[in-house]
């Protein structure tokens, strides 16, 4: 359905609205927007993921009345407006019925087909590659290939603001961007299983991007952090980065590579403050020192499949983000990863650290969690709530489902300034064994700052905790037990 059209004969209920001065009515009008990408107020979510369901908002609005139908399109810069074409939009008919408004092509669909009509409406919106704001495409490989063969044919978009391309999870292809591709007013660029040519004319031309993700690169094609952050260095506005590897790549090979040429180059973001990576922590730790972000308020940390976890230098650049906070923690083990969650202040929403590892032996994930916190112990004093969370279920027999006593007692012990600890029916076992004092031990040793203890029981008579409880009260540092 193309909006304009033959308006409808809706009457606004009440006679205020037609009372109102243009000014006013389109003041209101314009306070009726959704939250668009290009808002301050999207999230790091919404953008990332290319979520454009507000777009047509202004459609029906256009259909109540003549004034009404004027007064927005008199007014559609101010208002942002722009035409989608999306999933059976009949392309052909909205540009020759509407005004030669902005263009959002919008294809991102969760689905492994594409008809053809849709595909003929993608590509004759791309001829107008003077009115294209926004371009968000997440199709099979050979759809997307005619598409980079049509963006090649234009290769400079003056108006585009945002661009997302990708094709599907299991279709993995690095698939060649344009190198002499362009887009002077570019803000955001996303691209998934690309191979980015490090010297395309978009890097050195976007000055003004604000969010750049990379992600699903493959190991084939080896980025270099000094590469990466020489093409940081000119984009000043970046608030968003994230760099997401495909599959693992050995830490001993990034090593290998690293040392051939040792990253020289540094730069400072100064409005950064979203960061994302997927990868070898060896190449986390080679490409952190060559960058500060003074701003930081959110990072995010993913890394495959890992033994033991060196990260002193993730430590350093922890502490130079005077923004970050630290108030709760939360580390959940699942069946195949566990993650550690820092969150700024408890009850919030949104994280401020997230850590997630491949790892699929409960005391494998025990013992790694331990070397993270140990690692950025000064970073995570902060932390007065700590909850452990179980959702390994359905794990295999032959799975290693429990940690032993001194893993526990190696994670706990990070957390010297914890006054309030969550257990999970599952983990009250394990970690009321590692509580229980031997001899020689101090009663203050672990959780030293804890008030209360709250955990799931099986019963009205389940004691687990009473050793450590009667320790502390016996102490003078009692501690409050609140069962679940």
């Amino acid at each position: 359905m193309w909006p304009i059209g033959q308006p409808n004969r809706l009457n606004p209920s009440g006679t205020f609205i037609h009372l109102l001065d243009q000014d006013s009515l389109l003041h209101i009008i314009y306070l009726c927007r959704p939250v668009l990408l290009d808002d301050d107020a999207a999230s790091e979510t919404d953008i990332l993921q290319g979520i454009w369901t507000g777009e047509r908002w202004w459609y029906k609005l256009v259909q109540v009345c003549r004034r009404w139908r004027y007064l927005i399109l008199g007014s559609a810069p101010h208002l942002h407006l722009s035409l989608v074409c999306s999933r059976g939009t009949p392309v052909a008919e909205m540009l020759e019925h509407s005004p030669p408004l902005p263009l959002v092509i919008d294809h991102i669909h969760y689905h492994n087909s594409v008809t053809i009509e849709d595909e003929e409406g993608i590509m004759l919106a791309l001829r107008h590659h003077d009115r294209v704001r926004r371009v968000g495409l997440l199709m099979p490989v050979p759809n997307l290939q005619k598409v980079i063969a049509a963006v090649a044919l234009n290769n400079e978009f003056p108006m585009l603001e945002w661009l997302y391309l990708r094709p599907p999870a299991k279709q993995v292809l690095s698939l060649i961007f344009p190198k002499s591709f362009r887009a002077p007013r570019l803000r955001r660029l996303k691209l998934s299983n690309f191979a980015f040519p490090i010297g395309s004319q978009l890097l050195t031309t976007s000055v003004g991007l604000v969010t750049l993700s990379l992600e699903d690169i493959s190991p084939s094609v080896y980025l270099h952090p000094d590469e990466l952050v020489h093409r940081l260095s000119q984009m000043p506005q970046l608030e968003t980065l994230s760099i997401t590897f495909h599959s693992p790549v050995a830490n001993r090979d990034v090593k290998r590579e690293l040392l051939r040429r040792t990253p020289q180059t540094h730069v400072t973001l100064p409005n950064l403050r979203w960061f994302g990576f997927k990868g070898a922590s060896a190449y986390l730790e080679a490409f952190l020192p060559c960058m500060t972000a003074p701003l930081l308020a959110r990072l995010q940390v993913v890394f495959f499949n890992q033994l033991t976890l060196h990260l002193p230098r993730l430590l350093q650049f922890l502490n130079t983000a005077a923004n970050l906070r630290f108030s709760s923690a939360m580390v959940i083990f699942e069946k195949e990863w566990f993650a550690a969650i820092i969150y700024p202040n408890n009850g919030a929403r949104m994280y401020a650290v997230l850590m997630n590892v491949g790892c699929r032996h409960l005391d494998w994930q025990v013992a790694s969690t331990a070397q993270i916190v140990s690692v950025l112990r000064s970073a995570f004093f902060a932390v007065e709530n700590l909850t452990l969370e179980y959702r390994r279920y359905g794990v295999s027999p032959e799975w290693r489902n429990e940690a032993d006593r001194t893993q526990w007692r190696d994670l706990l012990r990070s957390f010297s300034n914890v006054k309030t600890l969550q257990v999970d029916l599952e983990l009250v076992d394990q970690l009321s064994r590692s509580l229980r004092l031997e001899d020689g031990e101090s009663t203050m040793e672990l959780l030293p700052e804890l008030k209360e203890l709250s955990y799931s029981y099986r019963g009205e008579s389940d004691d687990a905790f009473t050793a450590f409880i009667d320790a502390r009260r016996v102490a003078g540092r009692p501690v409050t037990v609140v069962r679940f």
